[in-house]
C-alpha cells in the first residue's frame, strides 16, 4: 500500500526522529485518519506502535553486534532518556538491556 509503504520507509531511513501521527501523514500524503486505519487493516496496529516495536528491534541487534554504551543505543534509536529505553526494552524482550547484552556474550 502507498501510504504505509511511505510512512514505513521514513521510520525505517529515521528511526530516531520524533514522528508524530502528523508528521507521518504529512510526509506521505494523507490524513491522520487515513494513516491510521491503512496500519491498522494491514499491520494489526498503528504507525506508532510499530515504530515503537522497530526502534528496539534496532536496539537490540545494536546490543548483540556493537559496543555502544546503553544510552548510545537509546539515542540511536530516538530516545533521550536512559530510564525511559530501559522500561520499553524491558517491556519488549522481558530482560533490561545490559542483560539481554550479556546474554549474548557468553
Amino acid at each position: 500500500h502507498p501510504i504505509v509503504g511511505s510512512c514505513l520507509a521514513l521510520m525505517h531511513q529515521q528511526p530516531f526522529r520524533r514522528w508524530r501521527l502528523a508528521d507521518l501523514a504529512k510526509e506521505a500524503g494523507a490524513s491522520k485518519s487515513v494513516v491510521a486505519e491503512r496500519f491498522a487493516q494491514l499491520l494489526g496496529e498503528g504507525p506508532l506502535t510499530y515504530l515503537a516495536r522497530w526502534r528496539l528491534q534496532l536496539a537490540a541487534r545494536l546490543l548483540q553486534t556493537t559496543r555502544k554504551t546503553i544510552m548510545q543505543v537509546a539515542s540511536a534509536v530516538g530516545y533521550e532518556s536512559e530510564a525511559a529505553f530501559n522500561r520499553a526494552f524491558k517491556r519488549e524482550f522481558a530482560l533490561p538491556p545490559a542483560r539481554y547484552r550479556n546474554s549474548f556474550a557468553k
